[in-house]
């Protein structure tokens, strides 16, 4: 039978999932179905599609292939590059130092390092510049790269933004040199450059464009990729009911306030296999 073979070229790589409450973690249902497609057993795989409506077999299927995990190893240094987001998210109360108090308090035996590495004004072209110095230098075990903020927001402004063309290219040579030092990836996709979310915000149009190059470089490299722009939209939907330009996850449209670093926190912990925060 084909079908097993298939997952894992799909899926990437198989990986475990640990789970506090399995009809409740979002985790259960791929290791569920990867613990039985895994086994290459015919009467077994049978047995699942019948128990299971093909719609709902299909949906599990395409969740657990586009979940990202990046387990968590002993000795593992985390940096976090980007830009201004990034480099106030390594202060008190910023996502990178949630991240860092969360996870040397549930894993003090790991041993686990995390760095911010942030840099306001920061484009892609600016990371390639600087990648060496600041992430490889540190022989990192898992990088997050959060950036294309300032791609797209600087074209209004005199220095001018990334062309599309360049921030495919500079991310692509982004993410294999990291991968080619032997660290594991993980690309952000760029959040949000105003609040409303019915694309009303004057960027959102090209926002989305960059967020999609992002989304396909890292499909293209294999890398996890974690959908920030996905998850700001899906919150504010749920919690901006006047449509607001700001006030939400933001203070000013672009930056985190508290409530924007905790959800940026949790996607990231969710991301290393984590359950998320209170």
């Amino acid at each position: 039978m084909k079908f097993p073979r298939l997952w894992g070229r799909i899926g990437g790589r198989y990986v475990s999932y640990w789970s506090d409450n399995l009809m409740t973690n979002r985790r259960f249902m791929p290791n569920f179905l990867h613990q039985f497609f895994k086994s290459g057993n015919p009467a077994m795989n049978s047995h699942i599609q019948r128990l299971l409506p093909p719609f709902t077999t299909a949906l599990l299927f395409f969740t657990a292939c586009s979940t990202p995990h990046v387990d968590l190893q002993s000795g593992d240094r985390i940096i976090f590059l980007g830009d201004s987001i990034t480099m106030q998210g390594d202060q008190p109360g910023g996502y990178v130092t949630i991240v860092r108090d969360t996870l040397t308090a549930r894993h003090p035996d790991l041993g686990l390092e995390i760095i911010g590495a942030g840099i306001s004004g920061n484009k892609v072209p600016n990371l390639q510049d600087r990648l060496h110095r600041d992430v490889l230098s540190k022989e990192p075990t898992i990088v997050f790269i959060y950036i294309g903020i300032n791609d797209v927001w600087h074209s209004l402004k005199p220095q001018g933004g990334t062309p599309r063309n360049r921030y495919e290219t500079g991310l692509r040579s982004i993410l294999s040199r990291i991968t080619g030092s032997g660290a594991r990836a993980v690309l952000c996709t760029p959040s949000v450059i105003g609040e409303r979310y019915d694309g009303a915000n004057s960027l959102d149009t090209m926002l989305d464009e960059y967020s999609t190059a992002s989304r396909q470089v890292a499909r293209e490299l294999e890398i996890p990729l974690l959908d920030l722009r996905k998850a700001f939209i899906r919150y504010l939907r749920n919690h901006n009911p006047d449509n607001l330009e700001k006030g939400i996850l933001t203070y000013d449209g672009v930056h985190l306030n508290e409530a924007g670093n905790r959800l940026v926190a949790g996607e990231v912990l969710w991301t290393l296999g984590e359950r998320g925060i209170k």
